[in-house]
C-alpha cells in the first residue's frame, strides 16, 4: 500500500503529538454537496450509489477535493447488515430506511443467516479497496458500522423510531430474545469492520446512533456490551499500524467513563457535551472525537469561527483531540459555511500543539 503522507488523523486517536487538531465531518460526503447530488442522481437511487464501487469512491473522494480534511470516510449505510441478513432494505421517500421483514420473536432470530461479510457485502469490500486505492496515501480512510443496539432498533421496529416502541417491548419484556439478537449482531459486526480492515480501512467508527435513548443499566447492558465485545475481537494491528476504534454513542456523554473504559481508542461526543469537562473524566485514557453543534454551520462564518476556537480552548493544550461536528453534517448546510468550520480548524488549532 501507499505510504500515508497525512497521518495526523490516526496519531491524534492514539493521542500522539500532532502540528494541528486534525478534522473531519461525520456525514462529509452527502446532501449538502451539489456535487454529490449530480452522482447520487447518476447511481438513481441511494443503495446503488452504495453499492458502484466507483461512484460510491467518487462521492467519497468529493469533499477531499473541496476541503483540507484530514480522514476519508467509506461512503455506505449502517444498515447494510440487516440488508445483508435477509430484512430487505429499502427506502421510502420521505419515510427514511425501511425493512420488509422485522425481527419480533426468537424464531425470527434464529433464522437469521451468519454473516459472511467478505461475500454477503463484498460491495463495501470492492467501496474500500477502490477508495483506498484511489486516496494514494492522501489521507488514511475510515471504515464504519452502526451499533449491535442501533442495528437492532431498525430490524425489530422495521425503519426508524420516534419511540422505540417495539424494541424496548422486546428488550423489556423478551430481554433473552434481545440478547440473542444482540449478541448475533455483535459477532455480524465484528466480522464486518475485520473485513474491511482487510481492504483497507486504517481506522473504525461503531456508531451507536440511539444507545442515548436507554437509561442507564439498559445501555450496559443491552448496548455497551456488545460494543466492548466488538472491539475485543477486531484487528487491531494491519499493514504494521495500529487501526485506532472509536465509539460514538448518541447522548452518551453521561456514560464517558465506561465507553472509556471499552479498550476503545477515542470517544465521539455529541454538542451535549463539554469536551473540557469531557477531558478532565477522562484522562489521557482515550482521544476524544466532536463536538461542535452541526446547527451551528447555519450561522455567519465569524460565528463559527467563534466557536471552534471556544471548543479548542476548551479542549486544550495536546494531542489527543480529533474535530468533528456533534452529529452528521445536515443536508441544507451552505459547503462555504462547512469550509469556515473547517479552515478555522486548521488556523486556530497550531497554538494547542506547541
Amino acid at each position: 500500500m501507499t505510504e500515508l503522507q497525512n497521518d495526523r488523523f490516526l496519531r491524534a486517536l492514539l493521542r500522539q503529538p500532532v502540528d494541528r487538531t486534525p478534522v473531519w465531518m461525520m456525514r462529509q460526503a452527502g446532501r449538502y454537496l451539489p456535487e454529490y447530488r449530480a452522482t447520487r442522481a447518476q447511481a438513481g437511487d441511494f443503495l446503488s450509489l452504495c453499492k458502484n464501487a466507483e461512484l460510491a469512491c467518487e462521492v467519497t473522494l468529493q469533499p477531499l477535493a473541496r476541503y483540507p480534511l484530514d480522514a476519508a470516510i467509506l461512503f455506505s449505510d449502517i444498515l447494510t447488515i440487516p440488508d445483508a441478513l435477509g430484512l430487505g432494505l429499502y427506502f421510502e421517500t420521505g419515510e427514511g430506511p425501511r425493512f420488509r421483514r422485522t425481527i419480533r420473536s426468537e424464531a425470527d432470530v434464529a433464522a437469521l443467516p451468519t454473516l459472511k461479510a467478505d461475500v454477503d457485502l463484498d460491495y463495501v469490500m470492492n467501496a474500500v479497496s477502490t477508495i483506498r486505492g484511489a486516496l494514494g496515501g492522501r489521507v488514511p480512510l475510515i471504515g464504519f458500522s452502526g451499533s449491535p443496539w442501533t442495528l437492532a432498533t431498525y430490524m425489530v421496529e422495521g425503519g426508524s423510531s420516534k419511540d422505540f416502541r417495539e424494541a424496548k417491548a422486546l428488550m423489556y419484556g423478551q430481554p433473552e430474545v434481545m440478547h440473542r439478537l444482540l449478541a448475533h449482531l455483535a459477532d455480524s459486526v465484528t466480522d464486518y469492520l475485520n473485513s474491511q480492515i482487510r481492504a483497507g480501512a486504517q481506522a473504525v467508527q461503531i456508531f451507536d446512533t440511539w444507545g442515548g435513548v436507554l437509561s442507564t443499566w439498559a445501555y450496559e447492558a443491552f448496548s455497551l456490551q456488545y460494543m466492548r465485545r466488538i472491539v475485543s475481537g477486531l484487528i487491531r494491528e494491519h499493514e504494521g499500524r495500529r487501526v485506532p476504534v472509536i465509539l460514538f454513542t448518541k447522548n452518551g456523554g453521561q456514560w464517558l467513563e465506561s465507553i472509556a473504559d471499552t479498550g476503545a481508542d477515542a470517544v465521539g461526543l455529541d454538542w451535549t457535551t463539554d469536551i473540557g469537562n469531557a477531558r478532565a473524566r477522562v484522562g489521557d485514557r482515550v482521544a476524544l472525537q466532536g463536538n461542535m453543534d452541526p446547527a451551528m454551520l447555519y450561522a455567519p462564518k465569524a460565528r463559527i469561527r467563534d466557536e471552534v476556537a471556544d471548543i479548542l480552548s476548551r479542549y486544550g493544550s495536546g494531542s489527543g483531540h480529533v474535530f468533528n461536528l456533534g452529529h452528521g453534517i445536515t443536508p441544507d448546510v451552505d459547503p462555504e459555511h462547512a469550509g469556515a468550520f473547517i479552515e478555522a480548524v486548521v488556523e486556530l488549532s497550531p497554538q494547542y500543539h506547541r
